[in-house]
């Protein structure tokens, strides 16, 4: 039996699929640092003297 499937070898699609988790735990992560921000701007402008 042969190593590959479709032309690529067989860990390939695991790699993939390692990539496609990385790929969006990074978005997550980024998305909240970008909410956390906006929160922290909502919060500073509403405690600031006026």
């Amino acid at each position: 039996m042969s190593d590959t499937r479709n032309g690529e070898p067989r860990d390939a699609e695991a790699q993939k699929e390692r990539g496609v988790t990385l790929r969006a735990g990074l978005y997550i992560f980024g998305t909240h640092l970008f909410a956390g921000f906006v929160w922290l701007l909502f919060y500073v402008g509403e405690h600031a003297n006026k």
